[in-house]
């Protein structure tokens, strides 16, 4: 990602990024919703089957953890700089340059599993990390040692291959990326792997035996608002946006902007249509006589969007009917 290269070795260097940094700590915010059900791993994976339903990343179904955790964060800062005195600290969460799961491991927090995220034995991935830049020297705590052993579920999983190789991630391949860092159109040879994943994806994590021992939070920031689990991309993709502005306000989601969001939206809709001609005839039988996928209501969504000012939108859109155009033939 670009920005993260523009500030080179400040990455690794916090004394650069923050003077008279001294200390580091980190924390880290579980952020599963308190209504999460046994076998949740299971729901999600569902998910995935329904190729009519938008799939938002469970982390960002809620409120915007950039937000609630930097906020925490401040108020804890401020308890600290009360007991200890006079204290120079700037708080973080995933809104600078700063290399999170590798702060977050060397300080004892977990370790990086094979597709690099932090993994916790109390707590498996599902958890958000913050860090304070301090200019006090406090005690140094100990990594822990990895437990991921020959474990490779994350790796064989990934639908786009992005982990490369164990803790190598290749961010260009990678869905959550190219649904939400990633600007402009989404390179043709990955579009029909990311499904009907709207907005991130959760598969490596879902897959992870260590996040049977994931933690809901006790936060109420982080439930699911309405809207955003189990609706339809045709609803989704009519919103105007004033209504994303509205109906996305708080949340992560409203970063990426209406633009990218019909974008991939459009995306999901072509991988919807398509699924017509899949070769798995049973997969595709069993869709159609579920009647999960209205063709006719797609292409209508689709359709209303061909003159779209975005030359962006506009070609997906072209991309996805073209699909339906394809598999009439």
């Amino acid at each position: 990602m670009h920005y993260m290269a523009a500030h080179g070795l400040k990455r690794a260097r916090p004394a650069e990024l923050v003077p008279g940094t001294v200390s580091v700590i980190t924390a880290r915010m579980d952020y599963l919703p308190a209504n999460t059900p046994l076998g949740w791993q299971a729901i999600e994976f569902d998910r995935l089957q329904h190729p009519s339903e938008g799939i938002v990343s469970v982390y960002a179904r809620g409120r915007d953890y950039h937000k609630v955790m930097r906020s925490r964060l401040q108020k804890l800062s401020d308890q600290i700089a009360a007991e200890l005195g006079p204290l120079g600290y700037r708080v973080f969460t995933d809104s600078a340059p700063v290399l999170e799961a590798e702060l977050a491991s060397r300080s004892g927090q977990g370790w990086r599993g094979k597709h690099t995220l932090l993994l916790s034995r109390e707590a498996g991935s599902m958890f958000f990390l913050g860090e304070i830049f301090v200019d006090m020297a406090l005690p140094v705590s100990v990594p822990v040692s990895e437990h991921c052993g020959s474990c490779s579920a994350c790796i064989d999983i990934c639908p786009t291959q992005a982990i490369i190789a164990p803790h190598r991630l290749d961010a260009r391949r990678c869905i959550s990326y190219l649904t939400i860092e990633h600007a402009g159109p989404i390179p043709l040879e990955m579009r029909p792997l990311l499904g009907n994943r709207i907005y991130g994806c959760d598969d490596c994590q879902l897959v992870c035996p260590w996040n049977k021992f994931a933690k809901v939070s006790s936060l109420p920031d982080f439930d699911a608002r309405a809207g955003l689990a189990g609706s339809q991309l045709v609803t989704l993709f009519a919103w105007t946006e004033d209504e994303f502005l509205r109906l996305t306000e708080g949340s992560p989601i409203r970063r990426i902007g209406h633009e990218r969001w019909l974008r991939n939206i459009a995306v999901a809709m072509g991988n919807a249509l398509r699924l017509r001609g899949d070769g798995d005839v049973n997969r595709a039988g069993a869709i159609a006589a579920a009647g999960e996928v209205d063709v006719a209501q797609v292409l209508a969504a689709l359709r209303s969007r061909v003159d779209h000012p975005s030359e962006v939108v506009r070609e997906h859109v072209a991309w996805a009917l073209a699909l339906a155009l394809a598999e009439k033939c």
